[in-house]
């Protein structure tokens, strides 16, 4: 997409710790980004902390980030709008530290 990323993430609603945390390899060969949430999967809260986080950790602003498809599943593909390379770098970035960490 022009003027943004699109990523693919599992999200894990009600995890004990929010953060990114690595990239995983599913059946179907895609890989996604592995995200955890304390939020519960009820009423759009987990989106909205998946939005928050993914912000935060892009430094872009929250209205910047949006779910494009797979709202009501725990697969989704979420937009960021913002520059395509200063994104990709901080995704490098919060994924590199994830592996440091081992999560």
């Amino acid at each position: 997409m022009a003027g943004g990323v699109r990523v693919q993430v599992r999200v894990q609603p009600k995890a004990r710790s929010a953060g990114i945390k690595g990239v995983a390899d599913e059946a179907d060969g895609t890989v996604v980004l592995k995200v955890a949430v304390t939020a519960p999967p009820e009423d759009g809260k987990a989106n909205d902390a998946v939005v928050k986080l993914l912000a935060k950790e892009c430094r872009v602003a929250a209205r910047d980030v949006s779910v494009v498809a797979g709202a009501t599943a725990r697969r989704k593909v979420i937009e960021i709008a913002g520059d395509p390379a200063q994104l990709m770098d901080d995704l490098r970035r919060v994924v590199s530290a994830a592996a440091a960490k081992g999560d």
